[in-house]
């Protein structure tokens, strides 16, 4: 399964209500009214997956959530 890109990520936590606060170096730091403050990093290439699925469990979201019922697949 290829992961997505920060940017991937980034939008769609702005989907979803999260406002980007500020950025410390390569890293953004997003706030929501009623979710926790998270901090993404915008590197090149794929998200790790271990540091995707932690983001999106921070977020209160899962994989399913984000690939809408069907994963991406390899090409």
């Amino acid at each position: 399964m290829v992961m997505p890109k920060a940017r991937e990520l980034l939008r769609f936590l702005h989907q979803h209500g999260y406002e980007e606060k500020r950025q410390k170096g390569s890293h953004r730091i997003l706030t929501h009214a009623v979710r926790p403050m998270l901090s993404v990093p915008i590197h090149s290439g794929d998200v790790p997956r271990g540091l995707f699925l932690r983001i999106l469990k921070d977020a209160g979201f899962s994989e399913e959530d984000f690939f809408g019922g069907r994963k991406r697949e390899k090409m």
